[in-house]
């Protein structure tokens, strides 16, 4: 289950993002200061962080930059009535993965929560391993066994939203947004990055990516993991 932690100082709006993500499915806990919500931040692990910017004690500005210091920091979108574009950059430059204005949906909000965990969740992560195949996000590398298996950046970043999600069917509009970051692509871009990956590690696993008609792609699960990086 997704941990997220919501600061804000309305209460009523506090409530309100408390029942509506829970009713999503999240295990949600709230603070309604700055400082409260540093704290908590500091205390536990969350997937991700929902701040408001205008807090008592510290601002959702110095909340989002201390919350960057650390090494594997979680997700944060910055949900507030400001709507500036200043506002917006200052809050994007202090650490926000995403910013959203009241009012809003929360279908968008839930939305937006899930794209910049997964972003989070994949900048966290150094290396990846599957089968014979490592990842190594330092370089942006494949290899087989000692073996590298030379990839684009685009190759690359395919192999590891499908690798975080091992077992999982990832669909077409989630592997374009990670890949291009964005859903708008040209026809058939997707499949013709997929069958080129196949490819180049077809002689070794040729059913590694498997299709799932109208929906998306898939890595294998039955693949044992080596080494010490799990998924």
């Amino acid at each position: 289950m997704t941990r997220i932690l919501v600061v804000e100082d309305d209460l009523r709006m506090l409530e309100l993002l408390r029942r509506g993500l829970s009713e999503a499915g999240f295990e949600v806990t709230t603070a309604c200061d700055g400082d409260a919500g540093l704290t908590v931040a500091l205390s536990h692990r969350f997937d991700a962080v929902v701040l408001d910017i205008g807090l008592p004690g510290r601002s959702g500005y110095a909340i989002a930059a201390h919350l960057r210091q650390h090494s594997r920091p979680p997700a944060i979108v910055m949900l507030t009535a400001l709507n500036e574009e200043d506002q917006i950059v200052l809050g994007l430059d202090a650490g926000a993965d995403d910013y959203l204005t009241k009012p809003f949906s929360f279908p968008e909000l839930i939305a937006r929560i899930h794209a910049a965990a997964r972003r989070a969740q994949i900048a966290a992560v150094d290396q990846l391993s599957f089968g014979r195949f490592r990842l190594d996000a330092s370089g942006r590398r494949l290899f087989c066994d000692h073996t590298e298996v030379h990839i684009t950046r685009s190759e690359y970043l395919l192999l590891r939203t499908l690798a975080l999600r091992r077992g999982e069917v990832v669909s077409r509009r989630q592997l374009m947004q990670a890949v291009w970051g964005s859903t708008i692509s040209a026809p058939g871009a997707l499949d013709t990055l997929v069958n080129t990956v196949r490819e180049k590690l077809g002689a070794r696993h040729p059913e590694l990516i498997v299709t799932v008609r109208g929906v998306g792609y898939t890595l294998t699960a039955d693949l044992k993991p080596q080494g010490s990086s799990e998924i």
